[in-house]
């Protein structure tokens, strides 16, 4: 048999056991009403185009079922080449969920966000950032491996590399979220969270836009990608050069460092970088430069305390930021600007969740700005 019949018949297969024959037309016409996108910028087409662009998807998705519930790695692969060209026609096709769908999946993930007050300062905002960021940060621009267009910390070893520990809670949180939409992948879900994150603890609108698909564990990245707490300048500039990366970006990155704290079960280090891990600021960079930084002594790794309360921390590559000459320019510019800081924060953070994703499975050209639950409420 052919390797173009070898695909043509589990697809035909696939086909018919999702949708009967009887039941097929009604079900791709209420498929269209549902999930059809307009586009920003219209462009004539002619109704075979969409027919044509339309039935490629449906053959591709036969495709990918079939190969997706197949055991062998190479089955798999195909899969994942067939379900990122069904993405490619979707987009071509404007067969894609609406602004206003995803608008209710950033609403459902706001609402999780403080649903539990014991958890660490009462949010889970933090530790959604933390799986975006986490998700996102292991492209590598050279190879053009990694980012989040496949979220492989679904997969072991990648879900178990160390930088990684705690992001169970993160992940855990999220599914309840997909199995309420389970039609939004993997990748837009986490990298949205981390939007909804920033927007809902007072920080700047982050642009953002779907399109992102779910690979396989043969996608993951290898251990050692994402920044090494205890290292210093140099380390940081390896890390997010590879991603493409200024030493401007590295600093405003940074300071997402305002939220959330550190756990001697995760990252090892311990306590809040500032007086308020639930909002964003720019405390991060005030601190860093009005308090002073000591050593703390204990048995856990390398980091600084401030010397006034003992209450705050700071890693080695937080401190490396005012030792090294062009990072502490960049810090003493965000103190001093908190409004220049979410501006710079907003465009790099957009640009982390992008890393890795090819441009034509996007489904805008532009990027969207999705309301807080504030503005939403004040309508």
């Amino acid at each position: 048999m052919s390797m173009l019949a070898a695909i043509r018949a589990p697809a035909r297969r696939a086909a018919f056991v999702a949708a009967p024959r009887t039941t097929a037309r009604s079900t791709m016409r209420a498929s269209f009403r549902k999930y059809s996108t307009e586009s920003t910028e219209p462009a004539k087409k002619s109704s075979n185009t969409l027919l044509y662009a339309s039935l490629g998807g449906v053959a591709l998705a036969g495709v990918g079922y079939y190969f997706y519930t197949s055991s062998s790695e190479s089955s798999k692969q195909v899969g994942t080449a067939a379900k990122s060209a069904a993405q490619s026609v979707k987009v071509l096709a404007n067969f894609v969920p609406t602004k206003e769908d995803y608008q209710k999946v950033y609403n459902e993930i706001a609402g999780i966000l403080e649903e539990n007050s014991e958890y660490d300062d009462g949010s889970y905002g933090p530790i959604l950032i933390r799986l975006a960021w986490h998700s996102s940060g292991t492209y590598d621009k050279d190879t053009k491996t990694g980012g989040s267009n496949y979220a492989t910390m679904r997969f072991e070893p990648e879900a178990l590399h160390g930088v990684n520990r705690g992001l169970n809670i993160a992940r855990s949180l999220q599914e309840k979220v997909k199995q309420k939409f389970p039609w939004i992948s993997y990748g837009d879900l986490w990298t949205l969270g981390g939007v909804v994150a920033v927007q809902e603890m007072a920080g700047p609108k982050i642009l953002w836009r779907p399109g992102r698909i779910d690979g396989y564990a043969k996608d993951a990245t290898p251990d050692g990608r994402l920044p090494d707490a205890s290292q210093g300048a140099d380390h940081l500039r390896n890390v997010f050069y590879r991603m493409g990366f200024n030493d401007q970006e590295i600093v405003a990155l940074s300071g997402a460092h305002a939220l959330g704290r550190g756990h001697t079960d995760r990252s090892g280090f311990e306590g809040p970088w500032t007086f308020s891990p639930t909002t964003f600021t720019n405390n991060f960079y005030t601190l860093l430069l009005e308090e002073k930084w000591v050593w703390r002594k204990w048995g856990g790794p390398k980091q600084l305390q401030d010397k006034k309360t003992q209450s705050l921390m700071m890693m080695p590559t937080d401190y490396a930021l005012t030792t090294d000459k062009n990072f502490k320019k960049y810090v003493k510019a965000y103190a001093e600007d908190q409004d220049l800081f979410f501006k710079d924060f907003s465009k790099a953070f957009s640009k982390v969740l992008e890393l890795g994703v090819p441009v034509t499975q996007w489904v805008t050209s532009e990027p969207w700005i999705l309301k807080t639950t504030e503005e939403q409420e004040s309508k």
